[in-house]
């Protein structure tokens, strides 16, 4: 096997104890490069991040898709009235470090981060998000999310939210080491960042159903 192990139980636990069926096993683990993770985005509809030359599926259900679509409306709308950046959804592919490319649910990049204010055209470019937002899914585990803070963080990103459509709660990050629950009641905000955004989690989970 590719990528320096010797079995595939090796390879997922170094990737964080995810199911295996997020794991593409075509090009070889160890080979796939950022034009594979567009391949399969452009023919499959489905976006993998690349670890270490390993295709890995973005886990997302339906409901998770839309929460992180309620957030990024609303960051939208912010953005056009205060006119600080620019918010993408998971089909933005950046390469966060050498060998990491990530596709947060939802990211937030500051103009300050974009020279001229032009958007980059390259179809998988270096940047580094001021605000990075992962929406939990079934198939998400605890290691694979405290490996992405570590990176996000690593690689210079001021902030980052982990929304929990199960438990209708998120956690927000100010810094690896500084971290707020916010419950069920309470509101996704980022003073730094986004001065005077506040979306409740009651608005953003409001069509929850019985979870």
């Amino acid at each position: 096997m590719s990528a320096g192990y010797v079995t595939a139980a090796e390879m997922q636990e170094q990737l964080g104890g995810i199911p295996l069926e997020r794991i593409r096993m075509v090009p070889p683990p160890g080979t796939a490069t950022e034009e594979d993770a567009l391949r399969v985005q452009d023919a499959e509809g489905r976006t993998c991040e690349v670890l270490d030359g390993i295709l890995v599926e973005k886990a997302m259900g339906f409901f998770e898709a839309y929460v992180a679509s309620k957030l990024l409306i609303a960051l939208g709308r912010y953005l056009k009235d205060r006119d600080l950046g620019i918010a993408v959804g998971p089909d933005g592919l950046i390469r966060l470090s050498a060998g990491r490319l990530r596709a947060p649910d939802v990211a937030y990049i500051s103009w300050n981060k974009l020279p001229g204010r032009k958007i980059p055209d390259a179809p998988v470019p270096a940047l580094v998000p001021d605000l990075a937002v992962e929406v939990l899914s079934k198939g998400n585990t605890c290691k694979e999310m405290e490996t992405k803070l570590d990176e996000y963080f690593a690689a210079g990103v001021r902030s980052v939210w982990i929304i929990d459509p199960q438990r209708l709660a998120a956690r927000t990050y100010r810094a690896r080491d500084a971290v707020e629950d916010v419950g069920a009641e309470g509101s996704l905000q980022s003073p730094e960042l986004l001065p005077g955004f506040s979306l409740s989690l009651t608005s953003l989970f409001d069509r929850a159903g019985n979870r």
